[in-house]
């Protein structure tokens, strides 16, 4: 054990040592305090849109109350709903850094509504924003190659590669001994600012303890990948340069190429175009008779049947029914548009398997519910609250029920725990 601290020592005098563990320490660091205030920012968005709902909804029931037309309610009242971020979120934002976390929605077309926003098959694959994620997955492998690339050539180069190995009792415990510190010191760099953020941010111990092993894992492969090519007895000059192309390979270039192979092989729809689709639905039911519309509309809701009928040109029965049936009407477009993101994922999930710096970013994105999967239970989240308003406001409007100012507390109410349904 007194051969630790001499390693220690040696180590330390070293040029790059100090200045490499402290720019490893400043940029974990930097990355956590900036996840965690994006992450802060986030709750704070949520938190204010939650009264100001509540000032809105009031606003409509002060005037909409009094006339008592349930249509107007259901028209003009916007719901809020919200994603709040995982305790983990702020090492890997991930898919909140470019898909909506807040949503406000009215009783109409659904998917046009959540299809505004884009959402992009990530960026997993890519440089994206600065957190711990992309500290961890792109920058760490280049301060552990700038320690660990001359580790043997360093020796050699200095003439003291034999005398080592003469005066060494364990050539192999002298050589493990410098790759542990050297890696190990900087993987504690790294790794404790995170801790630190994951305290801060109520993460348990055992999803920290989760997080600081996919780290470590990754090291490993750098690490391997640095002893492979010291083995090559080439000189440190060639070993670094040697390191940086695999590093270049391995981490923008390759996982680049294969998001834009994926893309190509799996072409998607944009969100938009399905925004477009299911608004000339919409337009196009104004001009269609209105008994084929509550037809149409009835296969879907028997229940009605018997409520269905009303007098006059305009009503709020076929308004809605026609808008129900623009969502309907692109539903085997959203479908497939949902499978493409999916079948994209699971490439880029499968990717991962071969190329770590992939691999890394999608389990800490999927730890952190960060990634596609969790923004799509978000949106069916919201597909089920939206479906639980059509179904109130139908009950007054079928039943031709005033719509006064109490009723609109017993409208549903969004749940913002992941899992949670809409309330009745």
């Amino acid at each position: 054990m007194r051969l630790w601290p001499h390693e220690l020592r040696l180590f330390l005098r070293q040029r790059i040592a100090l200045p490499a563990l402290l720019l490893m320490a400043v940029l974990s660091g930097a990355s956590v305090w900036a996840g965690l205030a994006e992450v802060a920012r986030q709750h704070e968005v949520i938190a204010r849109i939650q009264p100001r709902q509540a000032s809105d909804e009031a606003a409509i029931a002060a005037w909409a109350g009094k006339e008592g037309d349930a249509g107007n309610a259901a028209y003009y009242t916007f719901h809020a709903t919200w994603d709040a971020p995982s305790s983990l979120a702020f090492a890997a934002l991930g898919m909140r850094d470019v898909a909506p976390f807040v949503l406000r929605v009215r009783a109409l077309p659904i998917e046009g509504q959540i299809n505004e926003s884009e959402n992009y098959n990530a960026e997993l694959a890519l440089p994206g924003r600065f957190d711990w994620a992309f500290v961890l997955t792109y920058l760490a492998p280049l301060l552990l190659i700038a320690l660990l690339h001359d580790l043997f050539s360093g020796e050699r180069e200095a003439g003291r590669a034999v005398l080592l190995d003469v005066m060494a009792q364990s050539p192999r415990g002298l050589w493990f001994r410098r790759i542990v510190l050297r890696a190990g010191l900087l993987l504690l760099a790294l790794v404790l600012p995170f801790i630190v953020g994951a305290a801060l941010s109520g993460t348990g111990a055992a999803a920290t303890a989760l997080i600081a092993g996919i780290a470590a894992a990754y090291f490993l492969f750098w690490i391997a990948l640095c002893l492979v090519v010291g083995r090559m007895k080439l000189g440190s000059l060639a070993n670094a340069a040697s390191l940086a192309v695999v590093w270049l390979a391995i981490t923008p270039v390759l996982p680049g190429l294969a998001l834009l192979a994926i893309n190509h092989a799996i072409p998607v729809q944009q969100g938009v175009e399905l925004t477009l689709a299911q608004r000339e639905a919409v337009h196009g039911g104004w001009d269609k008779p209105k008994d084929a519309t509550m037809q149409a509309f009835l296969r879907d809701y028997p229940e009605w049947k018997d409520k269905a009928a009303f007098k006059g040109g305009f009503h709020w029965k076929w308004y809605f029914a026609f808008h129900y049936l623009g969502d309907r009407s692109v539903a085997n477009k959203v479908k497939a548009y949902r499978s493409g993101l999916e079948a994209r994922d699971a490439w880029t999930r499968r990717i991962g398997v071969v190329l770590p710096s992939v691999g890394v970013q999608v389990a800490i994105h999927r730890l952190a519910r960060t990634d596609l999967g969790a923004q799509l239970a978000y949106q069916d989240r919201i597909r089920a609250f939206h479906a639980a308003l059509r179904h109130f406001y139908y009950r007054y409007i079928f039943n031709e029920i005033p719509f006064r100012t109490e009723d609109f507390a017993k409208s549903p109410r969004w749940q913002g725990r992941s899992g949670e349904g809409p309330a009745a």
